[in-house]
């Protein structure tokens, strides 16, 4: 399900939807997530263009695409047309990408946002989910980094 990300650099996540995909960031520690953006998806064309600036400006290391797996960690065809949209964006920007189970992202984020006093609708819900992804695949590399 996954590929080797850099340990050093900053990396961008991705929350794909039907019709938004949500873009977050990491410092190049990778130690913090913050949301970015959120861009209307186009053709798979434009949106790499739209993704390949923000990576360049960002010089973003790797990505890391939030995968709808059911609660029961199986795959549904919206994951399997993730998983391509994402590898498929990869290859265009030559990065490594890895594939993250992002069950209840979506959930934690609109909480975030209420926490924050903002409506869990807003249009930083996708961008806020793309945090929530990278900043649980952040702390699991920290944790899987203390027991080893």
């Amino acid at each position: 399900m996954s590929t080797s990300m850099p340990e050093n650099g900053r990396l961008m996540a991705l929350d794909v939807g039907d019709r938004r995909v949500g873009v977050a960031l990491s410092d190049e520690m990778q130690m913090l997530a913050t949301p970015l953006t959120v861009l209307t998806r186009r053709s798979r064309k434009e949106d790499a263009q739209r993704l390949g600036n923000i990576a360049g400006e960002r010089a973003v290391a790797g990505l890391v695409v939030g995968l709808p797996l059911h609660a029961d960690g199986s795959e549904s065809t919206q994951a399997r047309a993730t998983a391509r949209y994402g590898h498929r964006i990869g290859n265009d920007l030559g990065l490594p990408v890895l594939l993250w189970n992002e069950h209840g992202s979506t959930q934690e984020a609109a909480a975030r946002l209420e926490q924050a006093g903002r409506r869990g609708s807003s249009p930083g819900l996708d961008a806020e989910a793309a945090a929530v992804i990278l900043q649980d695949y952040l702390d699991a590399q920290r944790a899987e980094a203390v027991r080893i």
